[in-house]
């Protein structure tokens, strides 16, 4: 799992995101979809937010150090099943310009792809594109 201040820089992009014109239904990790299935909503996002390592990059005194979090944000577009994968395609390159170019705070996202992509478990009758966010955050320790 990411810390909670890269989880909440990407939600709150995300969350501004989902309430501009034309914009997808966003859900997170743990929250319930199956409205969204029962609707048969006909594009929607799926989120996960991992913070792959948290690493000390200097070594001095402490309470002074460098810490550089790694991870990855995959933007899950929900397609209907059958449908082909160009409109996945389409929203998942929208999703990554939210972020292309942009830094949020201390996080920095040198690297994206459109591509395959697992949800981790089943949304029947839709298909996963993944937008996939590489990230990575710097801060000096920062111990509550």
């Amino acid at each position: 799992m990411a810390s909670p201040i890269a989880f909440d820089a990407f939600k709150a992009v995300l969350d501004g995101y989902a309430v501009g014109a034309g914009a997808l239904p966003v859900r997170y990790e743990n929250e319930f979809f199956q409205d969204l299935i029962d609707a048969e909503t006909p594009a929607w996002v799926y989120v996960e937010i991992y913070g792959d390592s948290y690493n000390q990059d200097t070594m001095g005194a402490p309470g002074a150090n460098v810490w550089e979090e790694r991870g990855v944000t995959y933007l899950h577009v929900m397609t209907p099943s059958g449908k082909g994968s160009r409109e996945g395609r389409v929203y998942a390159n929208a999703l990554l310009y939210l972020f292309r170019e942009k830094p949020i705070g201390a996080l920095f996202m040198p690297e994206m792809s459109i591509g395959a992509g697992d949800p981790g478990i089943n949304f029947p009758n839709y298909y996963s594109t993944a937008a996939t966010i590489f990230w990575t955050r710097r801060d000096i320790t920062s111990t509550p």
